[in-house]
């Protein structure tokens, strides 16, 4: 019998990734853990474990040179007790290693490879490691202070839920003491290596080297830096540090780690709460995934470059009638595969706008199923699906109850005149359509698109109280807010490099300031790319901050 999963609170701890330069490159140290550690056994890590008592002690703290808790605190986002992790990662380093970030009376690092110290620390570097003694002992016995100013704070790794031990790890960098020599203890680890993080990776590859998965994306992470100095120097600089919460998903070719950033990353957690790996994190046509006890995606088999991994159709109710969210293009296959999840209990078909991949299908749904089509009208354009003729004309506020739901309708035009959002209120999500998507912008596509009018559109949604988006395309969508100031921040970035160009150019046409507006992608995506320019260049000229004379393009 399977036994539940336990919600193991992570215990704190501490890994300290030493680096130096070396003919050849920056290399790191990495030691190598017992075949029988209980965790990660014969795995290359950085030297790091568990926060101790000891580490927090105020005598410990005193000992410590150019860092006090209220800064290690602030740095790491916790209320107290953040210099502990500083303390925790050099002592586990001495203990695993034999290297000690400590000064000497003169400011630097403390020479252990002098003759008459090689014995004496590799005594109190075993009790230590046995508990006979504290490295506060140590630096009050040998007038030492610990290098916490020395160290850099550089991630936060959380262990997935369903494992046997968890922890909250805090990484930090760190120059190595360059007159202090490395062993290993021969008990919790039994070789180390000084290596270049891709040389590493390589081995990892070549199953020459073990390594577990935050070492792997922390070695990724350093690669790029060719120098201890450039690695310090970010390390330092002000950014946000997201947790990295590794989260297990399955796909097609198993189960897989994913972690923040990753487009299934929010979705898993919502669906598989305690790590058991059974959400997946792929989007597979015609498989009906269950987001919640109303809610379930069907995605279309459509993909491609403007529709990701195909445009999403969402079925709402909890066992008696159904409504569809976006019924999607006109493919038999997808047609079939939302009668054979709802067959005729669909009572109702919503529409969040009229593009062709959105919905061709309502008209063919309706003639099978007698369900009533709600939206709006589609614009005169060739792009618009003009088959789209709404029973029921939705307008923005009203509030709809169908399924079992309540459903309040955001009228939020942009990317489509005829663009509406739908607020299930019960789960405050949000069927976004395309006026925000996964993975990419949208495409402002004048007459219909106007860039002035999705700006607007995206700061009315910032007002309202959203904890998911449902878009047309991906995986749900969490942290709501991030999302569109995001997208805002995108928007306003890519106009000031319109602005840009013709301050550089004087005067140009829309192609010539295509590749200069969006040298950050492949030229393929171009051709799309020019229509969103050309919304942005329109919106400039209504600002009064360009001008257009026989399309020639210049600052007004």
């Amino acid at each position: 019998m399977n036994q539940p999963l336990v919600p193991l609170v992570p215990r704190p701890a501490a890994t300290l990734i030493l680096a130096r330069d070396a003919g050849t490159g920056m290399e790191v140290f990495m030691i190598r853990r017992t075949q029988s550690a209980a965790f990660v056994g014969g795995a290359h890590v950085f030297p790091g474990g568990g926060v101790d008592a000891s580490d927090a002690s105020a005598e410990l703290a005193a000992h410590c040179e150019g860092l006090d808790d209220a800064e290690a605190s602030r740095v790491l986002g916790v209320e107290r007790g953040g210099l502990a992790y500083w303390a925790a990662a050099m002592r586990e380093c001495f203990e695993e290693a034999g290297l000690l970030l400590a000064h000497d009376a003169n400011g630097d690092y403390a020479d252990l490879n002098e003759a008459e110290r090689v014995a004496v620390f590799a005594k109190w570097r075993e009790s230590v490691r046995a508990g006979r003694a504290t490295l506060a002992d140590l630096c009050r016995e040998h007038q030492l202070r610990l290098a916490a100013g020395r160290m850099a704070y550089y991630s936060h790794w959380i262990t997935q839920p369903g494992r046997p031990r968890r922890y909250d790890t805090r990484f930090f960098v760190a120059e190595a003491p360059s007159a202090q020599t490395p062993s290993h203890d021969n008990s919790e680890t039994v070789d180390h290596v000084w290596i270049q993080p891709a040389e590493a990776l390589a081995r990892h590859r070549s199953g020459e080297m073990q390594l577990v998965f935050p070492t792997i994306k922390t070695l990724e992470s350093i690669a790029r830096f060719d120098t201890t100095a450039a690695l310090m120097e970010y390390a330092r600089s002000p950014r946000k540090m997201p947790v990295m919460a590794p989260r297990t998903a399955s796909g097609r070719d198993g189960k897989k780690l994913l972690v923040p950033g990753d487009y299934a990353y929010a979705e898993v957690g919502r669906l598989d709460p305690e790590g058991g790996g059974t959400a997946a994190c792929e989007i597979i046509p015609g498989t009906v995934v269950q987001l919640s006890s109303r809610v379930r995606r069907i995605t279309a088999p459509n993909p491609g470059f403007m529709t990701g991994p195909g445009t999403n159709s969402y079925l709402l109710g909890a066992g008696g009638d159904i409504a569809v969210i976006d019924p999607g293009p006109d493919i038999d296959a997808h047609i079939e595969a939302l009668l054979a999840a709802a067959g005729t209990r669909i009572r109702w078909i919503l529409v969040t706008h009229t593009h062709k991949d959105h919905s061709p299908a309502a008209a063919l749904l309706k003639a099978r199923t007698g369900a009533t089509l709600m939206g709006m009208p589609p614009p005169p354009f060739e792009n618009q699906d003009q088959s789209f003729h709404p029973d029921r004309v939705l307008r923005h506020g009203e509030r709809i109850e169908l399924a079992g739901c309540v459903l309040r309708v955001i009228h939020a035009p942009g990317h489509a005149s005829n663009q509406l959002c739908f607020l299930l209120e019960q789960e405050k999500l949000l069927f976004t359509g395309d006026h925000v998507m996964q993975g990419s912008t949208v495409v402002i596509n004048p007459p219909d698109g106007d860039m002035r009018v999705y700006l607007e559109s995206l700061r009315q949604l910032q007002s309202e109280d959203i904890a998911w988006f449902a878009p047309g395309h991906g995986f749900l969508m969490d942290k709501t807010q991030e999302v569109l100031e995001r997208l805002v921040i995108h928007r306003l970035a890519r106009e000031n490099k319109v602005l840009n160009a013709l301050r550089q150019a004087g005067t140009a046409t829309l192609d010539a300031l295509v590749p200069v507006v969006y040298d950050d992608v492949q030229p393929r995506v171009f051709p799309v790319a020019s229509r969103s320019l050309l919304a942005h260049l329109i919106k400039l000229k209504a600002d009064g901050r360009v001008a257009e004379k026989q399309a020639q393009w210049s600052m007004a």
